[in-house]
């Protein structure tokens, strides 16, 4: 198959159309971050640096760490923003930008998100880091995709649409998988496990009110109380914390065949109706095992 110029986009240089990244440039292991501001700090761990690209919320940098090359991409808020990343990241490793082909040999990328989020339990406190074994997509980006079912735990769909009662107006949630390989080598047994909602909206889709009603007042409640057995788990799972991006990012890659996980450090509690806005001075940890492990 030969992509069209109005489906693979490449501008004159070579490069993907919203990431300004070349083939060349992308490392096997993908460090992905929200605010582009992090990216800097992620790279200020490396050894060296070879390229350092801005484009839009999208800057990336690649270079090494103790032997290890990595690229750290900022994606912007939500799981739009991760279709645009995810496809271009694939292409960039699987399309032959000259030929406009499919290359002969599959190259897998690992996709770590790091990143912030708000905790549902009384378990997941301020400062505590979350590994999203599962994640309930709000958004709906998923269901646009033709094997969205071969990768999606249906069963947990079902449950929670029933527990939720979950309105047909608010579109269908779908429940993405994290590689179990990776949430074994990232998470070990510093971090805690569990289910992530990715919402569509940082306010009205993760039950905040302001001057706006919400469609269901009950929603953050129905969340917390939410329990599933999962037969590939040991014990019963919770939804540990609602963020933006985690559902998009685990579903694509487990369609295009790449590994990927998410882990943020919960920032906000709504549990106890708790928040740190300072947190960008202790989120270094977590990146900090995240570079050690990936």
């Amino acid at each position: 198959m030969i992509y069209a110029p109005s489906e693979l986009i490449i501008n004159a240089d070579g490069s993907a159309f919203h990431l300004h990244v070349r083939p060349e440039q992308l490392a096997d292991k993908v460090i992905l971050v929200g605010d582009p501001g992090r990216v800097e700090t992620v790279a200020s761990h490396f050894d060296t640096q070879e390229c350092n690209i801005s484009s839009r919320e999208f800057h990336t940098i690649t270079g090494t760490y103790k032997g290890k090359r990595i690229t750290v991409l900022s994606t912007g808020i939500g799981c739009d923003n991760i279709d645009i990343v995810v496809n271009e990241l694939d292409a960039l490793a699987n399309i032959n930008f000259d030929t406009r082909e499919d290359n002969p040999i599959f190259r897998q990328l690992t996709l770590v998100r790091i990143g912030t989020c708000g905790g549902l339990q009384p378990e997941t406190p301020l400062g505590t880091f979350v590994a999203s074994v599962k994640s309930i997509g709000f958004d709906g980006l998923l269901n646009y995709y033709a094997d969205r079912d071969k990768v999606c735990d249906l069963q947990l769909e079902e449950a929670f649409c029933k527990h939720m009662q979950w309105s047909p107006k608010k579109g269908a949630p779908y429940v993405a998988n994290a590689t179990p390989e990776l949430i074994e080598r990232i998470a070990s047994d510093d971090m805690v496990r569990g289910i992530t909602i990715a919402c569509g909206g940082f306010y009205g889709p993760q039950g905040r009110r302001l001057r706006m009603e919400i469609e269901d007042p009950q929603q953050n409640e129905k969340v917390e109380a939410f329990r599933y057995h999962s037969p590939s788990e040991e014990s019963e799972m919770k939804i540990c914390n609602f963020e933006m991006e985690s559902s998009a990012l685990a579903g694509m890659a487990s369609i295009l065949g790449h590994q990927a996980m998410t882990c943020c450090m919960v920032i906000a509690n709504r549990y106890a109706q708790e928040m740190n806005t300072s947190y960008k001075n202790t989120i270094d940890n977590l990146i900090q095992i995240v570079l050690d492990r990936i």
